[in-house]
């Protein structure tokens, strides 16, 4: 049934009322500005974290709002860290919160900081968003989150926006695809290793928003694993099906099956139908083609 525009605003304000994010971002007294959809994701990734004795680092606090807002919704245990290159930004130490102030696009504030603080549980890029700032930030973070952690990094838009340099080889969206690579790279048949990520479980994506999960003991190289030796499908050559050609192995099976009797010709069928050879590459391309568009 078709909805009013003003119906449709209504069922929006209601579902957001029912997130507990939004609501502590409501409960701030201080400016704060974030994009509405980020409340959805954020009730469903920082869940476990509620009243949790907890260390939280926010990248680009502008007023304060934000850091209310995570100190109303993680509880009194939570610790609360605020980054950003204003000095002004140091006042809001006044309210309870740690303030540092630097570039988060340099190494070496980096290292000075996670000196000073420690380990982390939860780092919220929320900084500048250019690629050099949104990368550094996570490199240097990374080796001091506590497995079970997370990694947020927000409006990785700008990863598609001109005046942020972008699109470009190096934009934070290329980075974290280079990382699911990287994760990848752990399945244990393949044999190239050097690239594995060691620390990063998994990622996730959402609009807008890019999700590190952290946990090096989940990311270790897996291990192969056999079952049993119990044999349900017999391995028998000329049974085997051509996942390219499945009408050609039809006709063959049912109307030419004698020339499977002869060596040479059923080895030329084998080339041509059931490897990987050019005639399936381009197969395949011209069937890939159309989801790439």
């Amino acid at each position: 049934m078709y909805k009013k525009p003003d119906e449709i605003e209504k069922n929006r304000l209601n579902i957001l009322k029912k997130s507990k994010t939004f609501n502590s971002f409501v409960l701030s007294n201080l400016q704060s500005l974030k994009v509405e959809s980020y409340f959805h994701v954020y009730d469903e990734i920082f869940n476990k974290f509620i009243n949790k004795k907890i260390t939280f680092v926010e990248i680009g606090v502008l007023n304060g709002g934000s850091l209310k807002m995570w100190r109303n919704y993680f509880g009194n245990d939570a610790r609360i860290i605020g980054v950003d290159l204003n000095p002004k930004a140091k006042e809001l130490e006044k309210m309870g919160f740690e303030i540092f102030i630097g570039s988060q696009s340099s190494e070496k504030f980096w290292d000075h900081f996670y000196q000073k603080v420690g380990n982390v549980d939860i780092v919220l890029d929320d900084g500048g968003h250019q690629n050099i700032q949104q990368i550094v930030s996570v490199v240097k973070s990374i080796p001091y989150i506590n497995d079970g952690g997370i990694f947020v990094s927000e409006d990785i838009g700008t990863s598609y926006i001109k005046k942020f340099g972008n699109p470009s080889k190096f934009s934070f969206i290329n980075y974290s695809k280079k990382k699911i690579d990287e994760i990848n790279y752990r399945f244990p048949l393949l044999n190239d290793k050097k690239n594995i990520e060691k620390k990063i479980y998994s990622i996730s994506f959402y609009e807008s928003m890019v999700v590190f999960n952290i946990n090096s003991n989940k990311s270790k190289i897996p291990n192969l694993l056999k079952n049993n030796d119990n044999v349900l499908f017999e391995a028998i050559e000329d049974k085997s099906f051509s996942e390219y050609f499945p009408s050609v192995q039809n006709l063959i099976d049912t109307k030419i099956k004698f020339i499977k009797e002869i060596p040479i010709l059923k080895k030329l069928i084998r080339i041509l139908f059931y490897k990987k050879n050019i005639f399936v590459k381009l197969k395949e391309y011209l069937i890939l083609k159309k989801f790439f568009k």
